[in-house]
């Protein structure tokens, strides 16, 4: 059976008051002048005004076609209501109005102010305020001395729902802005590692090339596999540039600090080094990988394992079992990393981290071309696992 998320939970309880609430207007708006509910206005204006506003609310952003824009979502239930506000004003005509419209504007100011464009988002959720504050004078008249209770009312609600809009859109603000700093900062690091990389290759290509004059005038016989060790060592310099260099872009000139750049025997080492008496770390590596995987990939591999076991010690401290595993895939290097923990942890908030470490190793496994997955496993425990195309170009 599938279970169903708290956050789902919630928002089909508060779909569910939404329509209540729509339900109690159109009950009011078709009362009879019997009932103790006012006298009866037509049903069908109030109807489209309530079907435009559920629409708007509740409309799934997956199927929402392009050119229905935040800034449309927002503006025009309000101006459908404020329009209708002011038809009751002009025929001096009595016109309901209930919690079901009230709700459906409020959720469109909170759409408004967190999700419009800055331009926008002042435009249209004063028209949405401004469609709220009219509804009592639909119904009272403009001069009635109870429009002011309902007014102050209204503000209120207004101040919450714009203020919790405000902190979640500054969030968001916040949340875009330290994952674009994780990125720079990654494509930095890859700028580095690719110094490194052809600094690697050109030193054996100069190396080599010392060995080559020096046996072309005693050994000249055997030039031929020293050449071919040169031609090798730029082959793989050209491809390590060109897997890389597509990707770092905007990075200005800041100087980038000089990490140490692992590969897939230091992996060995790093499992070594995070077991303790109350964790197992198993690696199991797949004797079709091969050594000679070009090294930017593993760098990359090295920083997955790195940064799953970092999240491990941060977050699942409780976690006994822990497999490390790579894999040859098809001509595709897969590396994974498993635990089995509940989430359990000794450290102090301040240590958990923000949560970019995945941002910034993404941006590096798709930089290769390859793919990154990150999510709970079956059962319990966490998996990380990253698939890069091993071959050399």
């Amino acid at each position: 059976m599938k279970s169903v998320s708290p956050r789902g939970c919630a928002w089909g309880f508060a779909v569910g008051v939404l329509l209540a609430a729509c339900v109690v207007d159109v009950l009011y708006a078709g009362a009879d002048g019997t009932s103790v509910l006012p006298t009866a206005s037509p049903v069908w204006p109030i109807l489209a005004v309530l079907l435009v506003g559920l629409a708007a609310v509740l409309w799934p952003d997956e199927r929402r076609p392009e050119r229905i824009t935040p800034q449309v979502r927002t503006a025009v239930p309000a101006l459908i209501s404020a329009l209708y506000s002011v038809a009751s004003l002009v025929t001096l005509k009595a016109n309901i109005f209930g919690p079901g419209e009230v709700l459906i504007l409020l959720c469109l100011l909170f759409v408004a102010v967190r999700h419009c464009p800055p331009r926008w988002a002042w435009g249209c959720g004063a028209l949405d305020v401004g469609a709220l504050l009219l509804l009592p004078v639909r119904y009272l008249g403009p001069w009635d001395a109870d429009v002011l209770g309902f007014v102050a009312a209204g503000l209120v609600l207004v101040g919450i729902f714009a203020g919790l809009a405000a902190y979640l859109r500054t969030l968001d603000y916040r949340r875009t802005v330290a994952v674009t700093d994780t990125r720079r900062s990654e494509r930095v690091a890859i700028a580095a590692d690719l110094h490194d990389f052809v600094a690697h290759h050109v030193t054996g290509i100069l190396v080599q090339t010392q060995m080559a004059r020096m046996m072309a005038q005693t050994q000249p016989q055997e030039l031929d596999p020293v050449l071919a060790g040169i031609e090798r060592a730029a082959t793989e310099a050209l491809a390590s540039m060109r897997r890389t260099v597509g990707v770092l872009r905007d990075t200005g000139e800041e100087a980038a600090d000089r990490r140490p750049v692992g590969d897939l025997a230091a992996i060995a080492d790093l499992t070594d080094g995070f077991a303790s008496p109350i964790q197992q770390v198993t690696l199991r590596c797949d004797p079709a990988v091969s050594d000679d995987l070009p090294h930017e990939v593993q760098a990359a591999a090295f920083r997955v394992v790195q940064e799953a076991l970092t999240n491990i010690r941060r977050h699942a401290a409780d976690a006994a079992d822990i497999e490390v595993r790579l894999r040859d895939d098809a001509g595709r290097l897969e590396v994974s990393v498993a635990d089995d923990g509940r989430g359990g942890t000794q450290l102090p908030a301040a240590a958990h981290g923000g949560g970019f470490g995945l941002v910034g190793l993404k941006e590096r496994v798709t930089a290769l071309g390859g793919e990154l997955h990150a999510g709970p496993r079956d059962g319990v425990g966490w998996e990380v696992r990253a698939v890069f195309p091993a071959g050399k170009s």
